[in-house]
């Protein structure tokens, strides 16, 4: 048994670990908002084409011009949620990106991340896209919402390993925090 006090056992621990806090960050994953999320907007968007075209041909020939003006507004839709998002995840950071003419990047330290779920709907579970939700102790995104993201299950569970592998290295008890 040692006659070391707490201060003097937790210096020796500290000298002792291989970790010194230098470990180089590394990119484990970029992506940002996929069009399969909006699959179900397409195809809404094909039925009312449908709609429009039998207005059309029924007489109302002036709705026609709709069916191109649905069309550039549905486009412009996806072009703006695929320009404005990016995420980016480090070994120590998650990093997210937002806006067209003005960005603005927001950092979470992974280890503040408390808690990583995702959603999917039927038709999302069929193409493997969805949405995640990071909850953290950060004050500028205490709950971040990424939607749209393909691949979801495995992004939200390499989100979760990396968390988790991080609070083990810097010492951190996931219960205690």
């Amino acid at each position: 048994m040692s006659d070391a006090s707490p201060a003097d056992r937790f210096k020796e621990s500290a000298e002792t670990r291989k970790d010194d806090g230098s470990e180089e960050e590394q990119d484990l994953w970029a992506g940002g908002y996929s069009g399969k999320a909006m699959y179900g907007t397409w195809v809404l968007g094909g039925i009312i084409t449908v709609g429009l075209g039998v207005g059309a041909v029924l007489g109302f020939l002036p709705i026609a011009i709709a069916i191109p003006v649905l069309w550039i507004v549905l486009g412009g839709i996806l072009a703006y949620k695929k320009l404005s998002v990016h995420y980016e995840l480090t070994t120590q950071r998650f990093i997210h990106k937002s806006g067209i003419l003005k960005r603005v990047t927001d950092r979470i330290e992974v280890i503040d991340i408390d808690d990583v779920t995702y959603e999917q709907g039927v038709v999302q579970r069929m193409l493997d896209v969805g949405t995640i939700r990071l909850s953290s102790s950060d004050r500028t995104h205490p709950e971040l919402v990424l939607t749209g993201i393909d691949e979801v299950a495995k992004i939200a569970d390499m989100v979760d390993d990396i968390r988790r592998k991080e609070r083990r290295r810097r010492g951190l008890h996931i219960e205690t925090i």
